[in-house]
């Protein structure tokens, strides 16, 4: 996985929204704001571009975005559960149509026997009603970790879309 595939990804979503006149936010937590930098790095990308959340701390997933502290206390910060929150947090907080969350386990430390480091869990939602969750675990050092976590958030984007 290199930049030139995530540019690649990052303009699909664009002519996908663009085309379909939507608006995307990006709620991000492991990322740490990539999906957003790799989007607004397209010359356009304000026509379709919302805006991004980055809740790195679980204090700024409940203040930002509403997750619950139930759910972060259940289920833990990486999660279908929280990134489900996460995502639709975002979509209540914004003005876009789409929103797409990340949270995970991007290493060097931090993981444990259930949640490995690589561990991603990524949601997305639209203002429809669709909301898809999955957790995806990626093998690599943190950088590698992080951009195939971006590059499986566009993907996702993508796949809604179509």
């Amino acid at each position: 996985m290199d930049e030139q595939e995530l540019e690649q990804l990052a303009q699909q979503v664009a002519h996908l929204m663009s085309h379909k006149g939507l608006k995307l936010v990006s709620a991000e937590s492991c990322t740490g704001g990539w999906v957003g930098q790799v989007v607004t790095a397209l010359p356009g990308s304000s026509a379709w571009y919302f805006g991004g959340f980055i809740t790195y701390a679980n204090e700024a997933k409940q203040d930002w975005l509403g997750v619950q502290g139930a759910t972060l206390a259940t289920h833990g910060a990486v999660s279908e559960a929280v990134v489900t929150e996460m995502a639709s947090g975002a979509l209540q907080r914004s003005r876009a149509d789409i929103a797409l969350a990340i949270s995970g386990v991007a290493g060097p430390g931090g993981g444990s026997a259930e949640k490995p480091v690589g561990t991603v869990c990524l949601a997305w939602a639209s203002r429809d009603g669709v909301a898809l969750a999955t957790t995806c675990r990626f093998a690599g050092d943190r950088r590698e970790v992080r951009k195939r976590s971006v590059a499986a958030a566009l993907r996702g984007v993508i796949e809604l879309l179509n």
